[in-house]
């Protein structure tokens, strides 16, 4: 098994074949206010997104992957690793799991995943994810991950008229 492969679940790279999938979630309005999106994304923007996605982490300060299951290939989610920062060595995280593949623990097994990749592999220090504090389920899984609280942004977010708080969770890697 890969790195980023346990017996449940895989983490790859974007394909052409997730052109469909990028295209429902980048233009889902409902999760526009934690990924700061305005407007739709055209199908041809994100084909060059995908054909862009093999560019290194460190000239594209961002990754994004797709979580399949092991068993079947059926895609479950994504993950990403954004406002990469080589100097400090840190990084966001963010993730989404499709609503028909919630509440299965597909979330916990990939943050683990993805918390050996980034912290064993890519040996960063620090990687933090912003959350709303109306978010209890994601608020939830990564408190869980030892991801400790360190602040809160005051009205960072608008939704529907209204702006929401967001919690800054961060955890240090600990093997530095």
């Amino acid at each position: 098994m890969s790195l980023l492969e346990n017996e449940i679940l895989k983490l790859r790279a974007l394909e052409r074949d997730d052109l469909d999938l990028l295209f429902s979630v980048e233009n889902n309005s409902a999760y526009w206010e934690v990924s700061d999106t305005l407007a739709p994304f055209s199908r041809d923007v994100l084909l060059r997104y995908i054909e862009n996605a093999h560019l290194d982490l460190f000239e594209a300060k961002q990754l994004r992957l797709v979580i399949t299951r092991t068993s079947d290939k059926c895609v479950l989610g994504l993950i990403d690793l954004y406002d990469f920062n080589p100097h400090h060595k840190r990084a966001g995280i963010g993730i989404l799991i499709l609503n028909q593949f919630k509440r299965n623990g597909y979330a916990s097994k990939a943050l683990d995943l993805f918390l050996n990749y980034v912290f064993g592999h890519l040996d960063l220090h620090q990687i933090y994810a912003n959350i709303p504090v109306k978010n209890h389920a994601s608020l939830s899984l990564f408190q869980t991950k030892n991801f400790e609280e360190v602040g809160i942004q005051k009205e960072w977010i608008r939704k529907k008229g209204a702006f929401e708080h967001v919690a800054l969770y961060q955890k240090i890697n600990p093997n530095h």
